[in-house]
């Protein structure tokens, strides 16, 4: 079974919004912080956003204001709201999560301090 699962990708017209699910199969949301990147083939993943055990969010600035992360603990489902697409947010997004009994934040951690992964899901925005 896959660990980490999203769904909810697809095509918008800028100016659109998708919210992207992600059932995390791998440990309780309630107790891992988790994040949302973005990446493009050939091109480093992007953090765009990332939520605490407590809720506390952190965003990239090319997504505030836009985006909004958010989880429930009681489904293990994480997820991104995403209003006012441009194109440039059109990518692979993908969920991410820390080292089992990881008790710290996500906000700083970096691309390659997460272990487990999601398939990722395509977000297309056409102008």
């Amino acid at each position: 079974q896959a660990q980490l699962v999203e769904s909810g990708g697809g095509s918008v017209q800028a100016g659109g919004s998708l919210t992207l699910s992600c059932v995390v199969h791998t440990y309780l949301v309630s107790t891992h912080c988790m994040a949302w990147f973005r990446g493009a083939p050939g091109k480093e993943r992007e953090k765009v956003a990332s939520i605490d055990i407590d809720g506390s969010a952190s965003y990239a600035d090319s997504v505030k204001g836009r985006f909004i992360v958010s989880k429930d603990n009681d489904k293990d489902t994480l997820y991104l709201h995403m209003s006012s697409l441009r194109p440039e947010d059109a990518a692979m997004y993908y969920c991410a999560g820390p080292p089992r009994n990881y008790p710290g934040t996500c906000s700083s951690r970096a691309v390659n301090e997460y272990p487990y992964w999601g398939q990722g899901t395509q977000v297309t925005v056409s102008s």
